[in-house]
């Protein structure tokens, strides 16, 4: 029975597909086509920097890149950003400063949409910026659950440190 609530509670935030987000009327469709621009980046470059301004919600297209957080005196890798993989949600959607650094494991391509141009799209088509507000809630439902799936998954002990 637990394993099904917890089976249902994944499905529930699961990420849901870009084209499934993103989808629009045509005329903020091709307001944010026109507008978007693709940023190819070197492994080791750092794509933005915590507390820096916004320009907009990236796509990642291609490579791997590293999510890192200076919190409390200590810096937190809080995960790895794939193809497909919506970046800084938190950022475009809210007072507009990243809330962490995005560096380029291996080489790769982003898409840009820029922040005015997602304004714009927002007025023209408000559900657009509830779903993608949605989508923020269930990356951060996400994270919560595995740090709670981390505390209570039990770890095995390395039998040769305690010889």
């Amino acid at each position: 029975m637990q394993s099904e609530a917890t089976s249902e509670r994944i499905t529930a935030v699961a990420a849901r597909p870009l084209s499934e987000l993103l989808e629009c009327p045509p005329e903020a469709g091709d307001l944010l086509n026109q507008s978007s621009k693709c940023i190819g980046v070197d492994a080791g470059e750092v794509v933005f920097r915590q507390s820096g301004a916004c320009k907009g919600l990236y796509v990642v297209v291609s490579g791997s890149f590293q999510r890192r957080a200076d919190r409390l005196s200590s810096r937190v890798v809080l995960g790895n950003a794939r193809a497909g993989d919506l970046v800084e949600l938190a950022a475009a959607l809210g007072d507009g400063n990243h809330t962490y650094t995005l560096t380029a494991i291996t080489s790769g391509t982003l898409l840009l949409l820029p922040v005015e141009a997602l304004r714009r799209a927002f007025e023209g088509y408000p559900p657009l910026r509830m779903r993608l507000l949605e989508e923020l809630a269930r990356e951060v439902s996400r994270a919560y659950f595995a740090c709670m799936l981390e505390r209570v998954t039990p770890r095995r002990r390395n039998r040769m440190a305690t010889a």
